[in-house]
């Protein structure tokens, strides 16, 4: 099978999307420009590979959220033996819209085989291979017959109408291979309805979240201390402890100013995508843009984990995909939460995963301190080799300070406001 391309197609995100196959879908067919295939016919055969995000269907193993393929092999059938065109491109191209027509798939490639094609020296099949996407989209759609009057009786008439006989021209031989395909999905009887996506799922009562904090431009701590302040304020979220402040290296190869970064834990009453939300809109407040992946920003919230729950969707993944390697998010968690376990792929005891991330060396400093300073001690441009009153550490994998406990009751936070019921550490 020819190869459409190197590496792997990937989402918005660069994150490599997952692959659906049917492999080798054959029908006959009578396409062609010569007068003898338009009469005789022949064997097509159709691979078509799907990319898109399976988690969210495999999360809740609802089949709605993923692409039916018995249906989708059946409307590739149909096609391949309809009505007769000219060339194998146009074939091709019309499976690639009918793919594409389904939500959530972010490419298809299409390979069409005609191993008969009328060719006078030997070989072995024709293919033609495309690949379209959501930039180059197919240039021919299928435009599926109006079945005849009796059949469209015969659908109402029964319970679940699932084929219709592709049309064969006149002539064809007593082999006929007429082709039995189901009616396309938008005629098909509505599916049950789908359970509720966990995401949007608002708890019975209020659960722990993580939340991770960072940010490298600007007045970054004044900036996250403000951040705590907004999230603090909303009557559906309670912060209940801040972690000390971690200057850290930037990581995904985009050079910029080092970030500073913190963890909160919180109590909330918000589904999972209503905290994440919640979070962007505070980024938003403080003139967070998304122009590069990995770049500078004023502010970051990642959502680290929602109680125990391990799901996936288009914009949220819980727990956060890649929080297992990233110290400045295990280092700050494991001060406020010992004992605390990042569930999932990759996960385990936070301390644990903290010791041994690979962005480790990276951490410059911790500040235990740092909510009630009330100096530009920690801006961005400084030189990350000045101790600046701080709980430096060295080069390394830093022995983190052990956890301060502090009740701010009477404790004055950033700028002189207080963050109520906030447990410093």
């Amino acid at each position: 099978m020819p190869d459409l391309s190197p590496g792997t197609t990937t989402d918005e995100h660069g994150r490599p999307l997952d692959q659906i196959r049917l492999v080798g879908i054959t029908q006959y067919g009578y396409h062609g420009v010569l007068d003898f295939e338009r009469v005789e016919g022949q064997p097509f055969i159709a691979d078509v590979t799907v990319h898109l995000d399976t988690r969210r269907a495999a999360a809740s193993d609802d089949l709605t959220l993923t692409l039916d393929y018995g249906v989708l092999a059946s409307q590739v059938a149909e096609i391949l033996s309809a009505a007769p065109v000219n060339l194998i491109e146009t074939v091709a191209e019309q499976i690639a819209a009918v793919v594409l027509d389904y939500v959530g798939v972010g490419a298809v490639d299409v390979y069409l085989h005609k191993p008969k094609a009328p060719i006078s020296v030997p070989f072995e099949d024709v293919v033609i291979a495309i690949r379209r996407d959501r930039v180059k989209l197919p240039a021919a759609r299928y435009e599926r017959p109006a079945p005849a009057p009796e059949a469209a009786d015969s659908s109402r008439e029964a319970s679940t109408a699932t084929a219709v006989m592709a049309a064969v021209p006149a002539g064809a031989h007593d082999e006929a291979h007429t082709a039995v395909v189901p009616i396309q999905h938008d005629a098909m009887p509505a599916a049950p309805a789908s359970p509720p996506d966990r995401m949007d799922v608002v708890p019975d009562a209020p659960v722990q979240a993580v939340l991770a904090l960072g940010a490298n431009m600007g007045e970054a701590t004044a900036t996250l201390r403000q951040a705590i302040l907004d999230l603090d304020s909303r009557v559906d979220l309670d912060v209940t402890a801040v972690a000390p402040l971690a200057r850290s290296a930037a990581v995904g190869g985009v050079e910029q100013d080092d970030f500073f970064n913190t963890v909160l834990l919180v109590n909330t009453g918000l589904s999972p995508r209503g905290l994440l939300h919640a979070c962007q809109a505070i980024e938003l407040k403080h003139g967070r843009v998304r122009d590069l992946r990995w770049g500078p920003r004023t502010l970051d919230i990642d959502v680290i984990k929602y109680d125990n729950l391990i799901a996936a969707s288009d914009d949220l993944e819980l727990p956060h995909p890649r929080a297992h390697e990233r110290a400045f998010v295990l280092q700050p968690w494991a001060q406020i939460e010992p004992g605390a376990h990042l569930p999932g792929l990759g996960g385990g005891p936070v301390d644990a995963l903290a010791a041994t991330a690979p962005d480790a060396e990276g951490i410059r400093w911790f500040a235990l301190d740092w909510l009630d300073a009330d100096d530009d001690a920690y801006d961005a441009d400084e030189d990350s080799s000045e101790d600046d009153g701080m709980d430096a550490f060295g080069a390394g994998a830093p022995e983190i300070a052990p956890p301060i406990a502090r009740t701010n009751e009477s404790a004055d936070g950033p700028g002189g406001d207080a963050v109520p019921g906030v447990e410093r550490r």
